[in-house]
């Protein structure tokens, strides 16, 4: 195979053989034989959009009708799932930096665009430029959160909605509202908020610390979610800061209320902070409790640990490894995009997949974690990526031939079917936002 979209066979039925794929991704019931680093060689027929069939390499010959696309041992990857992103705020930081990288430079810069720049011009266009972006680098579904706040959730939200039905079929879009635990006990805010959330999605969300606030804001949280019949997700200890215990007052309270719904926590980076005795009660009730988390390497490198002058010492990530050996599903995800939250980034799944390994150790360990960008984060998002019969034709296919090669490159020449079909990966130019990035 050679890279490029236009050196795949435009046809209805497609026979793709000497494949590289992830046996844990692969349906249940089909018999492969798996290298120690979980990787199977597999022959795949796609047909009509979907996978028609997945079998072991070389067991079954050519029809001498169907185009054939030998991958030369490449890798396939579902398409991605980004379950945790800011959509809203993407792409400011020409306009508005961070001044100090720090996290409350982060809160102070975004504070300040929203009240100066977001009208729903401003945002819509931010939102189309970021999907663009994601959909090119092979992503079909994602969750982002909405700053909403008051005079901000009505302009935010219709274009979220607007734009979900724009992209329908291309990228499942799914959302979150964001707003401060505090505001869980204002009447007024929570009205306005629930009336988006019944029209526009299915999850309530809001960001926990300590205080006075955090137990009776997320029990209003929880009982309206219960009765609205929506899941949960929240921003949790986005801090160094050991004594921040929101996770552990989350877990408890979703076990005493018999919460029967979702409930996403992201962040968590207290919990590396803690003791290993306090962090293990936590995780415990976590995994009673069903909670998932989702990890977000990149900007909390970006953002944590940050103090002028000084060599950073810790990553600000959470404890992903004793997690996920208790059953807890874990993921990451991309965060933020070029704002002031994180100065990089472009939805690109493969990146945060590439260093989340390096940052938490992913390699040398488990041959699953590909679950984390793949299967775990779709089933939170209404979909599935298992490899198999029947499934969407949803591919990422790699020149790279195991995880090492891979991971060593951006991996600029993959190639995005949709419905077995090649897109158009061309990304869109930085220069298109200046028009609205001088709006102010």
């Amino acid at each position: 195979m050679t890279a490029g979209f236009a050196k795949v066979p435009h046809a209805a039925r497609l026979r793709i053989v000497n494949a590289t794929l992830p046996a844990c991704l692969v349906q249940s019931g089909q018999l492969l034989l798996a290298t120690p680093d979980g990787l199977a060689r597999c022959d795949l027929v796609l047909a009509e959009g979907k996978i028609a069939s997945i079998v072991a390499a070389g067991v079954e010959p050519a029809d001498g009708t169907t185009p054939t696309l030998d991958l030369d041992q490449g890798m396939i990857l579902p398409c991605f799932a980004d379950v945790h992103t800011h959509l809203d705020k993407g792409h400011i930081w020409p306009r508005r930096p961070n001044p100090d990288g720090t996290f409350m430079g982060a809160l102070n810069a975004v504070l300040a665009d929203r009240q100066a720049s977001w009208t729903a011009e401003d945002v819509a266009a931010r939102m189309e430029f970021s999907l663009r972006c994601a959909y090119a680098h092979g992503t079909s579904a994602i969750r982002t959160h909405i700053d909403s706040r008051p005079g901000q959730t009505a302009i935010s939200w219709p274009v979220f909605a607007a734009m979900r039905e724009t992209w329908a079929g291309r990228i499942a879009l799914d959302a979150s509202p964001l707003f401060g635990i505090e505001l869980a006990l204002d009447d007024a805010h929570m009205a306005e908020v629930s009336d988006m959330v019944d029209r526009h999605g299915h999850v309530m969300g809001a960001v926990t610390y300590m205080g006075p606030a955090l137990r009776p804001g997320l029990e209003r949280l929880f009982l309206l979610a219960r009765e609205k019949g929506w899941d949960l997700d929240f921003h949790v200890d986005e801090t160094l800061d050991p004594t921040a215990e929101s996770l552990r007052v989350i877990a408890e309270m979703a076990l005493s209320l018999w919460f029967p719904g979702r409930i996403l926590v992201g962040h968590c980076c207290s919990l590396s902070m803690q003791a290993e005795d306090e962090a293990d009660r936590t995780m415990d009730l976590m995994a009673r409790a069903g909670i998932a988390v989702v990890s977000l390497p990149m900007c909390n490198m970006y953002l944590q640990d940050r103090v002028p002058g000084r060599t950073p010492r810790r990553r600000g990530v959470t404890l992903l490894h004793e997690m996920k050996a208790r059953g807890i599903e874990v993921m990451v995800a991309s965060d933020n995009t070029r704002d002031p939250f994180y100065a990089y980034g472009d939805l690109d799944v493969l990146e945060v997949y590439r260093e989340a390994t390096r940052i938490l150790h992913f390699d040398h360990s488990a041959p699953d974690w590909i679950r984390t960008v793949t299967r775990t984060p779709a089933s939170f998002l209404g979909g599935g990526v298992d490899l198999g019969v029947g499934a969407p034709a949803d591919l990422v296919l790699f020149r790279a031939r195991h995880w090492s090669e891979l991971l060593s490159r951006p991996q600029s020449d993959r190639t995005v079917l949709r419905r077995g079909k090649p897109i158009d990966r061309s990304l869109p130019d930085y220069r298109e936002l200046d028009p609205v990035l001088a709006r102010s």
